[in-house]
Parts: structure tokens; C-alpha cells; sequence
């Protein structure tokens, strides 16, 4: 479907949506790193590294002081930079071809404006799969500087740049895109995540008779954790299989070589059963949860502080798709009962009565 020129996102519409992204990101992976840091380790060796002794306690507890004894504080933030220096390109490419998607797929929207769930869906679809494509290489890095302090005998990578250029050197190319397959297997998690977020945003906003936009901090954490709980359990599996896709390239003489995608999952499941595709899941939603909570109530927050900075143009505000149908509606419904009192006091100056219809939209903005 074509989409008219009226109907396209301004510029300042992907500045909300991208700077707003990567700065509520980049908050969310600073606070839970150390968590990030156990998660892709218990992906990558299960639970080798955790003492017999701690692996009916608190293994969380007792890994983040195995890292700080054997690696110092700053081993539990390996990786922090290549997440970071990957958060922006991420955001900025997701929330780019997501709201470029929706604008399009808006002839599917229902009566009240949404999305219908396939097309939030393929959405959702279309911007991870541009986003994988656009930052696995700096997702390769992330993960081996992740891992390579528990590694004997690997030269460490000191930096991004250092990353990339030996995994250049000693892999070729096709290093930098280790993992890309089940990364676009993950699809499937944003697939399932943001459809649910924007319904349960939208359910909340039925339910408080308010616009979207309103929602309270709250509202937008349970929505968000409860969409991320469920897209995690349901999609982990193949961060377990890219985990240890893009960690093997840095290895020498390993005892498992995964030959690819199918042979990783045949090898992962000889070896330690379903239970193996689950590794680190646990310490996943302990980090996820939180993060989503973060970083969707921080974007929330910084976009509306955008809009305000800068707010959008007349001419895009007034054919933006509106999304937030409650308040539209009702209040085009309340500027007709207005003209129509105005008329009415005119018609009727001597009549000092003046009769006020309490229409929905004055129950919107009495507060």
C-alpha cells in the first residue's frame, strides 16, 4: 500500500522514537549488566563455573562474587561498551522501521485505531529483523568480552574496535554475523512482546477511560514486564543457541565444535537435555523483567519530555495516525457540543440558564 506524503513520519517523530530508544536503553543495560554478564556465561557453560556446593543456593549470589574475586568489579560490566556503543544503531534502526511499518499498515487498524495483532505483529517482525541484521557484529563482541576472562589461553579482545578487527582477521566476515540465524529466529520475541505491550497499554487506557499517553508509570511497568515475561519464557531457547554460536569463534581447540544452527541444537540437547536450552533463564527474567520495566517507563517518560521540547509540527500532528483514538474521538465529539452551546447561547441571550450536555469527553478531562 502506498502511503501518501501527509502520511509519513516526520523527521521529528524518528528523533522521539530513536533518541528516546537508545537513552532508555542505554539506562536499563548500565543497571543490569552484572546480571547480563552471568546470563550469557550460564548460556555459554551452564553451570560449570558455579561451586557443587552453591548450585542448590544462590548461584546469582555466589557468581557475582566469583567474578569480583577472580576478575575484579569490572568484570562483572564486560561487555557494557559493546552494549552500549550497539544500543543506539539498534534503537534508532527498531523504532525507525516500527513506526514506518505501523504508519503503513494503518488501512488494518480496527475501529479504534489499533493495530489489528498480525500486523502489530509483522511490524514488530519487520524492525527486528533490520535491527539483527544492522547490529549483530557488535553483539558478537559484547558476548565473547562477556565470557573470555572465564577462558584460559585466549588472547583477550581490549576493545570494540580490537573485536572486530581480529574477528575480521582470524574468521573473515562471516565471523562478525556468528548467531545471525537464531537472532532472526528471535524475531519471534519482539513478534510476541511489543503486540502484547501495545494492547495491554491500550487495554489500560480503555479501562481508565484516558489516553494512552496518560498512562500512569505504574500502568506502563506491568504492561511492560508482563509482555516481556511471557515473549522471554517463550523464545529463550535461541538466545541459549546464538550465545554459544558466537561465542565459539574466539576458542581454540574446544571439546564441542557446533557446526551450525541445527548441529548446535542436536549437540545442546544430546548432551543436557531441554533443561540445557534453558540455562541461565532464571537469572534471564531476574534481568529481563526489570530491564523492561526501566527501559519502557524511561522511554515513555523521555519521548513525552521530546514532544514537549520538540513538539511536532501542525501540519504531521494532524495527519499523525492517531493511536490514542480515546481522546481523539471523544474530544472532536466534545469541540461539536461546544459549537453546538455557543450557537445555543446565542440564539438564547436572554435566557440566563444555560444547559451544559455532559458528554464522555468532559468525564476525560475531569480529573
Amino acid at each position: 500500500m502506498a502511503v501518501a506524503a501527509g502520511d509519513r513520519r516526520s523527521v521529528r517523530e524518528i528523533i522521539y522514537d530513536a533518541g528516546a530508544g537508545a537513552a532508555a536503553g542505554a539506562i536499563a543495560a548500565t543497571f543490569v549488566c552484572p546480571l547480563d554478564v552471568i546470563k550469557t556465561r550460564f548460556q555459554v557453560n551452564g553451570l560449570s563455573e558455579v561451586p557443587h556446593s552453591a548450585q542448590r543456593g544462590n548461584v546469582i549470589v555466589t557468581s557475582l562474587q566469583s567474578i569480583v574475586r577472580n576478575e575484579g568489579f569490572r568484570g562483572l560490566y564486560r561487555g557494557l561498551s559493546p552494549t552500549l556503543a550497539a544500543l543506539l544503531p539498534n534503537w534508532a534502526v527498531y523504532f525507525t522501521v516500527y513506526g514506518h511499518l505501523k504508519t503503513i499498515l494503518q488501512a488494518h487498524a480496527d475501529d479504534s485505531g489499533q493495530l489489528t495483532v498480525p500486523a502489530n505483529m509483522f511490524a514488530a517482525s519487520g524492525a527486528g529483523a533490520a535491527t539483527a541484521i544492522a547490529t549483530n557484529p557488535l553483539w558478537v563482541v559484547k558476548t565473547r568480552l562477556q565470557t573470555q576472562g572465564m577462558r584460559q589461553g585466549v588472547v583477550p579482545y581490549d576493545s570494540i574496535l580490537s573485536g572486530l578487527r581480529r574477528i575480521a582477521h582470524e574468521e573473515g566476515i562471516r565471523g562478525w554475523y556468528s548467531g545471525l540465524l537464531p537472532s532472526l529466529a528471535g524475531i519471534a520475541h519482539v513478534a510476541i512482546q511489543f503486540p502484547a505491550y501495545e494492547n495491554l497499554k491500550f487495554y489500560f487506557a480503555k479501562k481508565g477511560n484516558k489516553d494512552i499517553n496518560e498512562l500512569r508509570s505504574g500502568e506502563v511497568a506491568i504492561a511492560s514486564s508482563l509482555s516481556k515475561v511471557i515473549a522471554s519464557i517463550m523464545t529463550y531457547p535461541h538466545e541459549v543457541v546464538r550465545s554459544r554460536l558466537q561465542e565459539q569463534g574466539q576458542l581454540r581447540n574446544q571439546e564441542i565444535h557446533y557446526a551450525g544452527v541445527v548441529d548446535c541444537i542436536k549437540k545442546v540437547f544430546q548432551r543436557e537435555g531441554l533443561p540445557g536450552f534453558y540455562r541461565g533463564c532464571g537469572t534471564n527474567l531476574l534481568r529481563t523483567t526489570p530491564s523492561a520495566v526501566i527501559t519502557f517507563t524511561s522511554y515513555e517518560m523521555i519521548h513525552k519530555f521530546f514532544r514537549r521540547a520538540i513538539p511536532p509540527t501542525e501540519k504531521h500532528s494532524k495527519t499523525q495516525p492517531n493511536s490514542d483514538s480515546f481522546r481523539s474521538r471523544e474530544g472532536t465529539e466534545g469541540n461539536g457540543e461546544s459549537n453546538a452551546r455557543v450557537s445555543n447561547q446565542s440564539q438564547n441571550s436572554s435566557d440566563n440558564r444555560t444547559l451544559i450536555p455532559l458528554g464522555s469527553s468532559d468525564k476525560l478531562t475531569a480529573k
